[in-house]
């Protein structure tokens, strides 16, 4: 359904070109083969298959159409990830989700989950991994990594109930059990691009970093009428869609060495230059939270994954519109997503070691990058198309683009370089520009000079053929001003005399705290009140009804704000200055051009935003060195209690994360704090 050429379209130098690799042209074409890749597959309705778990077995008269029933299973999967630097497969062993229909060449993403609105999907979760050694009744420790055998589920961006068998994330479910997640998806949840991946704190950037994630889509068919928005997928029927799920498995072969003081610990194998090296027979590993430290990532010499295979390439057809769902489902890394034609008569190389890599992306990738448009963000529809040559895509974003590629040949992937303020951990400019990938673009439709425009002309013939004659003309016209999506936004925006409340929160390292580095939130705009997460601890009580501003700010390094079940409206980013840089176009004026990172998001839906510091030693701020960014969102139908958190996971499982309740009016949060407890019976007793 994407067009794709058939694989001889690929003579052998323009193969050996997408590869980088000057082996044999038989050799190459195998090798390309086992890279070539298209979307995950679709995780199945298994609800007429033997039940598992006796909640499996529920189907009444009726009910088939609104209840499915999905599995997965958590084990330790034996694989290989190819290894640009070395031209081969490492073998590794990871844990990951295994579920009915996962694409046994590619498993560390997982399958597809598909759900239409007002379906309730059951999701047998059954945690096959062994007991955890580690993992003993009676230790207190919260904060700290723990338990990487205990996991549960978490559906990000979906607006679900989070207590009880929903969205619940304050679950262990240990080694050798099985539980039935219940998701009831609202008649009128919006369509849009979500994911689901692990989140049970202290092992959830350990679990995730080893691929435990995958695409979860809300596919609509409610067209618009003139009292009711729709579904932009209405919009967009017949258009080819392309599930992007971007990773960093950030794998290690791991040796034992004796340190200077005679005590022995086990660390990654590395080359002369840093980078993580396994030799033939080791089998990579991820059980170390130490992989996750501030530059690691870009010191390891990984590549972002794509889809489960790294620098895979895609296959499209010059002048086909197509939609991407991306989702940043990785951990350590900053992904500022470009795509640039691929020079001819390129100098191919037999490897592609991270300084090789670097060299070739230079010299072989030109800088004329493709135009394409953002048409949602984390899963909503924009209120209007917006045109970019570079996205930026921290943990947890997602982006639906309309991408066209005007040209036939091949394209480069790549992971542009990003401001140290911009990217996680101050790595930007250490890391970027990385290779991820190629396309290749098979000869088809003349485009012309103007990409937007054939885009647009393109979408006035779907809306033709698709819109109802009450809605088209106003639909048309919108699409013809700019590319508007007026009649397919699912939320109305907040004005600032339905805000009933106030909320403040600021993100903190403190590194000079005698008891170690503390990972901490507070509920002010200073560090005074910041704390480390508690789980018998509920930080704060928001009210259902209630519409909150929120003043979001962080005072050391830049953090990634995330916060379950409602999403929040961009109202403004100030830069240290003051200066508002959330409108399209606007110049940071502590940058001195315009941001990538915020440029464009006044006025977005997301429920996961960068929170900006310019903050990189201890001690109190400096002056002009903190952004503020203002949010607001609406507590709707659902109660009980989730957390907001740093999704830079590793922060999250060392503590920089919050319980909230939402709670009726006048009401306490007493009955679910014990349910709370209730729940959390785990090996180590820390939830």
């Amino acid at each position: 359904m994407f067009g794709f050429i058939n694989r001889s379209f690929l003579a052998c130098g323009a193969l050996a070109a997408a590869t980088a690799l000057v082996a044999p042209c038989a050799a190459q074409a195998q090798a390309q083969a086992e890279r070539e890749v298209g979307n995950p597959r679709l995780l199945p309705d298994t609800a007429g298959a033997p039940s598992k778990m006796l909640l499996s077995a529920v189907q009444g008269p009726g009910t088939a159409a609104r209840e499915r029933v999905l599995e997965l299973d958590v084990v330790f999967t034996d694989s290989q990830i190819f290894n640009p630097a070395t031209g081969r497969f490492d073998k590794v062993r990871l844990r990951s989700y295994n579920g009915t229909d996962v694409d046994p060449t590619a498993p560390y993403v997982s399958p597809t989950i598909e759900i239409r609105p007002g379906e309730t999907i059951r999701v047998n979760l059954d945690n096959k991994l062994p007991p955890d050694p580690g993992c003993k009744p009676g230790d207190h420790m919260p904060d700290k990594p723990h338990c990487f055998n205990g996991t549960n589920l978490h559906t990000h961006g979906l607006w679900v109930n989070p207590a009880g068998n929903g969205d619940n994330v304050l679950l262990s479910i240990n080694p050798g059990v099985q539980f039935q997640y219940e998701y009831n998806v609202p008649g009128d949840h919006p369509a849009g691009t979500f994911w689901y991946h692990t989140h049970r704190h202290g092992s959830t950037a350990l679990q995730v970093s080893s691929g435990m994630a995958g695409a979860l889509i809300i596919r609509g068919d409610r067209k618009p009428s003139r009292d009711r928005h729709g579904d932009i997928d209405t919009l967009l029927q017949g258009t080819p869609e392309r599930v992007l799920v971007m990773q960093q498995i950030q794998y290690a072969c791991m040796e034992e060495v004796t340190k200077p003081d005679g005590t022995k610990v086990r660390q990654p194998k590395t080359n002369k230059d840093g980078t993580y090296r396994c030799d033939p027979g080791d089998v990579g590993t991820i059980d170390n939270y130490d992989l996750f430290k501030p530059g690691a990532w870009g010191k390891s010499g990984r590549f972002t994954s794509l889809n489960g295979v790294v620098l895979p390439t895609f296959h499209a057809r010059q002048g086909q519109v197509e939609r991407w769902r991306m989702i940043h489902a990785g951990v350590r890394d900053t992904i500022a997503l470009q795509f640039a034609r691929l020079r001819p008569n390129v100098k191919l190389l037999a490897t592609l070691a991270p300084k090789e890599a670097d060299r070739f992306l230079r010299q072989s990738c030109s800088a004329d990058y493709l135009t394409y448009n953002l048409m949602a963000a984390d899963g909503l529809t924009l209120a209007a198309a917006q045109q970019k040559k570079v996205a930026v895509f921290q943990p947890g974003y997602r982006f639906d683009a309309l991408v066209v590629f005007p040209e036939p040949g091949i394209y480069c992937v790549i992971d542009a370089a990003s401001p140290n303020a911009g990217s996680i951990g101050g790595e930007g400019t250490d890391v970027g520009p990385r290779l991820m990938g190629f396309v290749t673009v098979a000869p088809g439709t003349a485009v012309g000079p103007d990409v937007t425009a054939y885009l647009t002309n393109a979408l006035v013939a779907n809306a033709e053929a698709t819109m109802p004659p009450d809605v088209k003309p106003g639909v048309i016209a919108d699409l013809r001003d700019g590319l508007k999506f007026s009649q397919f936004t699912p939320h109305p925006t907040i004005t600032a005399d339905e805000v009933t409340g106030t909320q403040e929160l600021t993100f903190y390292i403190d590194v000079t705290n005698p008891n170690g580095t503390q990972f901490e939130v507070g509920n002010t705009l200073n560090t005074a009140d910041a704390r480390s997460y508690d789980p018998n601890r509920i930080d704060r009580k928001l009210k259902l009804g209630g519409v909150d501003e929120w003043t979001l700010q962080s005072h050391f390094v830049s953090h990634p704000f995330h916060i379950h079940v409602n999403p929040f409206q961009v109202v403004e980013i100030l830069d240290p200055n003051g200066k508002d840089v959330s409108a399209p176009g606007a110049i940071d004026d502590a940058g001195g051009s315009v941001d990538p990172e915020y440029a464009g998001l006044k006025g977005v839906w997301k429920d996961t935003l960068w929170i900006k510091s310019l903050v990189n030693t201890p001690g109190p701020p400096p002056p002009h060195s903190i952004y503020t960014i203002k949010v607001r969102t609406r507590y709707e139908r659902y109660i009980g209690e989730y957390v907001l958190h740093c999704h830079i996971l590793d922060h999250e499982d060392q503590g920089m994360m919050q319980n909230v309740a939402v709670v009726l009016p006048d009401g306490d949060v007493g009955d679910a704090q014990n349910q709370l407890q209730g729940h959390m019976q785990e090996h180590d007793h820390s939830h």
